[in-house]
């Protein structure tokens, strides 16, 4: 039978210390804090989280500026999976249909209704 070695006490004692200082820093973040600031509902679709499932629940900066983390989270917003996506398609959505100039395309030259006067006076 093999012997174990012992255990290395300043080791583990390093591993635990780096693991809460590891725990101290992710609550610093600025997902850690907008949990502790709102309530675990989302923002659009109202669906109420619950541990078990609040990594489905997102931060979303209102301003898309990642780096604005205000301390009062005014520029988050709790939002799910979902509707997360859904806020970033719309901004995609909106940019892609605001274009100008030669781009844009100009008004419609067909008139699908030309000739139904004559087609409907037919017996």
């Amino acid at each position: 039978m093999p012997t174990r070695k012992p255990i290395d006490e300043a080791k583990l004692d390093r591993i635990v210390a780096d693991a809460a200082k590891a725990r101290r820093e992710r609550e610093s973040g600025y997902r850690e804090r907008a949990l502790a600031l709102y309530p675990w509902i989302c923002g659009r679709c109202a669906r109420e989280f619950t541990r078990a499932n609040l990594h489905e629940l997102t931060v979303h900066h209102r301003n898309h500026n990642h780096d604005d983390n205000p301390a009062d989270g005014s520029n988050w917003e709790l939002l799910c999976l979902y509707c997360h996506d859904n806020e970033h398609q719309r901004l995609l959505d909106h940019a892609a249909g605001s274009l100008k100039g030669e781009d844009a395309p100009g008004p419609a030259t067909s008139n699908p209704f030309a000739g139904l006067k004559a087609l409907l006076k037919r017996d």
